[in-house]
């Protein structure tokens, strides 16, 4: 029969009697103190699993918040320069008993005009935008700059017509665009 390594160690003058005693009593403590039964989970806990989760979807909220935050932004900018735009280069109103009326979305609008501001409005050359809820006319490069930022600012802009081509039946019979209805 062999020795076990104690008796071996012991025999061969390596250790003292002492030491080995001492190696074994925290042999015994540390298997005494080891968690018994269950193994430990090697992956992480459900508790780490729903914090992770948790965590994740703050991230993910937040960064919600951040891009509709920046867009609000964003848009403020936007109405501010239409703003400007409009305020430098809007045409004083007039008080007249003559009225253009135009589309509006849905809805039939109708501002009042002397005859040469409808000339301008109907051949192009002005255009009528919306800013915080009143129509202004500007000129249309103005027009188009409102465009450009906001779509639905722009709410009325004639687009200059080609004339007709030489081979079309009907470029005799001109339906005016002029009318006043």
């Amino acid at each position: 029969m062999s020795l076990s390594l104690r008796d071996q160690l012991l025999k061969a003058g390596l250790v003292t009697e002492q030491q080995a005693q001492r190696a074994e009593r925290e042999q015994r403590q540390k298997d005494y103190t080891a968690p018994r039964g269950r193994k430990k989970p090697t992956g992480p806990s459900p508790q780490e699993l729903a914090a992770q989760r948790l965590a994740a979807e703050k991230v993910a909220k937040d960064a919600e918040l951040n891009r509709r935050k920046q867009e609000k932004l964003e848009r403020r900018a936007k109405f501010a320069e239409i703003k400007q735009l409009v305020a430098a280069h809007q045409l004083p109103r007039v008080e007249t008993e003559d009225f253009y009326n135009f589309q509006d979305g849905t809805n039939i609008k109708r501002v009042p005009v002397n005859p040469a501001l409808r000339e301008q409005l109907v051949c192009g050359t002005l255009a009528i935008v919306r800013c915080e809820g009143r129509y202004a006319f500007v000129p249309a490069a103005v027009g188009e700059q409102v465009r450009a930022r906001v779509e639905r600012a722009l709410i009325h802009h004639n687009k200059p017509v080609a004339p007709p081509s030489d081979d079309d039946p009907y470029k005799d019979y001109v339906v005016p665009d002029d009318l006043v209805w």
